[in-house]
């Protein structure tokens, strides 16, 4: 069954500048001790489609303050979590980020993957989603692409926000595991980023597709904000992958 989701510009428009989606702040455990906070914007069908929303290196679940209303216009539930690599964007602070340094425990981009694995985790367990989408940006669009690999039977579709090697996971790199995922993924980056990704989307063995802006473009899913020049191309071509995902 594909999600039918076929929208013109004109359209778009329309549903962004009405998009008023209610949120709630929630909470749950990392696997090491770790609360991490998340905020739900969930649409009157709790069957819909959930998608996971990671933020990028320095941020928190800030970064889609925008985004997420307008994917729940689009028929999405939606989850974007703090990760504890990051300190907060557009007013809004990461929360788990500070339960990390309380408990004394480490910050840096890899540290952050018990926490993407607990959001996983929730999403399936806690709301029972049937068909879950996960979503990175910058250093967790890397994070994204190792979650796959690990957890494909979990995981209906991928979005990658600029992705790079920005680290390595038990030793390996991170296109050693885009090689190993099996299900559809969608990468984006500024125009210049397209180097830092190539190799990795080249190594992904199945379904995938691209996009890259025609000038410029922004690192990560502020691609997506209002005020990036060039976001209604980006948000077309993210609506036409959605559109695919069977």
């Amino acid at each position: 069954m594909k999600l039918k989701i076929i929208i013109s510009t004109v359209a778009l428009l329309a549903i962004f500048w009405s998009s008023k989606a209610q949120t709630k702040t929630i909470q749950f455990s990392s696997e090491d001790g770790i609360t991490v906070t998340a905020d739900l914007y969930q649409i009157e069908n709790k069957d819909a489609p959930y998608i996971i929303l990671f933020h990028q290196a320095g941020y928190s679940r800030g970064e889609y303050l925008e985004i997420a209303p307008k994917l729940n216009k689009l028929g999405f539930n939606c989850m974007a979590i703090d990760q504890r690599s990051g300190k907060g964007v557009n007013g809004v602070e990461n929360e788990t980020h500070k339960s990390a340094v309380q408990l004394n425990k480490k910050t840096k981009y890899p540290d952050a993957i018990p926490d993407v694995e607990a959001a996983l985790k929730y999403v399936k367990n806690e709301l029972n989603a049937s068909k879950i989408i996960i979503w990175g940006s910058s250093y967790s669009a890397a994070l994204v692409l190792y979650l796959g690999s690990k957890y494909s039977n979990d995981i209906t579709g991928i979005l990658s926000f600029s992705p790079g090697e920005y680290f390595s996971i038990e030793g390996n790199t991170i296109q050693s595991y885009a090689s190993k995922i099996k299900d559809p993924v969608f990468i984006t980056s500024a125009k210049s980023e397209e180097d830092s990704w190539r190799n990795m989307y080249e190594a992904i063995p199945l379904e995938k597709s691209f996009f890259l802006p025609k000038v410029k473009g922004k690192h990560g899913s502020k691609a997506l904000w209002d005020d990036s020049k060039e976001h209604e191309d980006y948000w077309n071509a993210v609506i036409e992958f959605l559109n695919n995902i069977n």
